[in-house]
């Protein structure tokens, strides 16, 4: 556990708004701890691009808050990105279970991880990232040292140098974020830093590989009627028309906004820019220059 810190020995005494404000304090933190990891996390970003190049998956696997954390921005890329259910997975030890209660004993078996791995057939063209605040969850360690065996490529997201999972994946990202209000409760700062990694690993792998055009999420899924109208303001955003043009053309292009973006900016038919989609698996920025 981290060295006590001596001036909120007395946390319980202070008023609500003092206490707010020395998590509020500890929390502008976070996102300079970060800023130290960049070039980190770049290259972790580098490793998840070639494996989705490769046709391979990315895995998030951890115990508790960390591997919750990990199924919740595996869970959030599908609908924001379009994305197959099994491109981005989240794997918390303990199961499903764990998600909505607490079996935090699962996280010291490690015969448990490789189980998980091999229940969804791991392997070389895979990327691995092991989530753990301490970098020594058993759990997690021996599911990187599997992933190894197996020949998938293994990124580590921690909140402690002297963790031994660094010594055994490809890359390390280490957030030191210092000591948490509430002394050993990585729910706290070490969990908001690695949401915030997670973010930055999903989002910008999504981005190079075609999944925005611009800032536009173009990839959106279309599932409900909130959903629906924000493809109305992309293809808005994207193509300047005015609405009843949008909705005719989302119409004709069943609401796929790359279709019909591609279909507006090009002056060509919806064959035409389906076809462009296809030659470069769905890039629309790609898409118009060859048009």
């Amino acid at each position: 556990m981290e060295k006590n810190k001596v001036d909120e020995s007395n946390l319980d005494k202070l008023s609500i708004f003092e206490i707010l404000k020395k998590v509020n304090d500890e929390d502008k933190k976070v996102a300079i701890a970060i800023e130290k990891e960049l070039s980190n996390i770049e290259k972790s970003v580098e490793l998840i691009i070639q494996s989705f190049e490769e046709g391979g998956r990315l895995f998030y696997i951890g115990s508790g808050t960390s591997g919750k954390l990990g199924v919740m921005d595996a869970s959030e890329c599908p609908p924001t990105f379009g994305t197959p259910d099994t491109m981005v997975q989240g794997i918390i030890s303990g199961g499903v279970e764990a998600l909505s209660g607490w079996l935090e004993h699962t996280e010291d078996n490690p015969e448990l991880a490789i189980h998980d791995l091999k229940m969804v057939n791991i392997n070389k063209k895979d990327v691995l990232v092991g989530i753990t605040a301490s970098g020594n969850t058993p759990y997690v360690v021996a599911a990187m040292e599997y992933a190894k065996v197996v020949g998938s490529k293994t990124i580590a997201l921690i909140c402690n140098s002297k963790g031994k999972i660094k010594d055994i994946c490809e890359v390390a990202i280490n957030i030191e974020v210092g000591p948490e209000v509430i002394l050993g409760s990585t729910r706290m700062k070490a969990g908001t830093a690695q949401k915030m990694v997670l973010n930055m690993l999903s989002t910008v792998a999504m981005i190079k590989t075609g999944k925005t055009y611009s800032n536009l999420m173009v990839n959106v899924r279309p599932i409900n009627k909130k959903l629906k109208q924000r493809v109305r303001e992309i293809v808005k955003l994207a193509t300047g028309v005015d609405d009843s043009k949008v909705n005719e053309i989302l119409e004709i292009c069943e609401y796929d906004p790359k279709v019909c973006i591609v279909k507006i900016k090009s002056d060509v038919t919806v064959e035409k820019a389906k076809e462009a989609l296809d030659k470069t698996k769905g890039n629309v920025a790609k898409a118009l220059a060859i048009l």
